[in-house]
């Protein structure tokens, strides 16, 4: 199973998370104490991954590099696809090999499966929630992510079905309030992003009597901040087509069908990376 990510080192990741949990560089570490002391070093364990609820799957070939990495001669089966959608009890992977191996890559294996899989439940639900207000606008998450993990977090989204926002601080300006407050008005701060030659602009606006200036300056997308959805309508019938809307903040799964109903093209939702719970997903062994 092969995984590219443009700009993710999976062979770095790998050796990295495994070097943390063994210990490399530290007093006594580089090495399982537990497995190499409890288990023959010519053991064999099979297993199977699955998933204890109903999730959306993503991580498994991030697994299965955890895995080959320490015992390339592994066997893995992999018995379904990131994206999918399974319901609880559902195998995700067999895999025979080395005893040692296949329990000192477990968690590492398993702690990225829970983190993205958990990431990409919320995403489909965040995603059937806003579909019951409006079938058109796009679900966006944002960059409130763990650091170093920011690739693979926007991947799981991906999987759940949300799409990325900017990937960081160097593929779009994002204008906020703090940068208004610098430049001294909407417009001026737009004008001077375009004035430098950025593209694409987003500009983030709280007010009604914002959405003009910024248009008239050269913004790409407005960010429409903290706004109610009678507010939402009326910034999306002032824009009137002009440039792309975005519903941000005080979005949740119960007040987001609303949101997206206003007319908006995107809503974006900060807690489908930063505050997603793992999802429930095990790996037994046994003896072969």
């Amino acid at each position: 199973m092969t995984f590219t990510l443009p700009g993710f080192d999976l062979d770095r990741f790998v050796r990295e998370t495994l070097a943390e949990d063994l210990g490399e560089g530290l007093p006594g570490g580089g090495k399982d104490v537990t497995s190499d002391s409890v288990i023959p070093a010519n053991a064999r364990f099979a297993g199977v991954m699955d998933s204890r609820d109903a999730i959306v799957v993503a991580g498994l070939p991030l697994a299965e590099a955890f895995f080959r990495h320490l015992d390339p001669e592994c066997v893995i089966e992999s018995l379904a696809s990131d994206g999918d959608s399974v319901a609880a009890g559902t195998d995700l992977m067999r895999l025979t090999g080395n005893a040692r191996a296949m329990l000192t890559a477990e968690r590492s294996a398993l702690n990225i499966v829970q983190h993205l899989s958990g990431i990409a439940t919320m995403t489909r639900a965040y995603v059937e929630a806003m579909q019951q207000g409006s079938a058109t606008c796009t679900l966006l998450d944002t960059r409130k992510t763990l650091p170093g993990l920011r690739l693979l977090e926007k991947y799981a989204t991906r999987q759940g079905g949300g799409q990325n926002h900017r990937m960081g601080l160097w593929d779009a300006a994002m204008i906020k309030d703090n940068h208004v407050a610098v430049a001294g008005s909407v417009g001026e701060a737009v004008r001077r992003a375009r004035d430098a030659g950025v593209k694409p602009i987003i500009c983030e606006v709280d007010r009604l009597d914002q959405i003009e200036p910024a248009i008239a300056a050269g913004a790409h997308h407005l960010l429409l901040d903290n706004m109610s959805p009678a507010t939402l309508k009326q910034a999306v019938a002032l824009v009137a087509g002009r440039t792309a809307t975005e519903a941000s903040g005080g979005i949740n799964l119960e007040t987001i069908a609303a949101k997206a109903a206003s007319g908006v093209d995107y809503c974006s939702v900060g807690r489908l990376t930063q505050s997603a719970p793992a999802a429930d997903v095990g790996l037994d062994f046994a003896l072969v």
